[in-house]
């Protein structure tokens, strides 16, 4: 299972809609979008874990969903903070 990055979502987009725009390229265990502590509103990226997740990312990345183009990339750890 790998974890990719999706970058450019619109602010519309749902967790729903993302799980099933991958689905069809394999399994998909989990998909989020980050949301604004405060707002509750989007913040316009999110992530999902799935088996297939590189040819999900070869078919997906600048592919228009709701409007806009993704940009999909395997996720990375998060940056340590000081």
């Amino acid at each position: 299972m790998n974890k990719l990055y999706v970058g450019n979502l619109a602010w519309a987009a749902s967790e729903d809609g993302l799980k099933e725009l991958f689905s069809q390229y394999g399994n998909v265990h989990n998909a989020s979008i980050i949301t604004d502590r405060e707002t509750g509103r989007s913040r316009g990226y999110g992530f999902v874990e799935m088996d297939n997740a590189e040819a999900a990312m070869n078919a997906l990345n600048n592919q228009d969903f709701e409007g806009r183009p993704l940009k999909i990339s395997e996720a990375t750890g998060r940056k340590e903070r000081r």
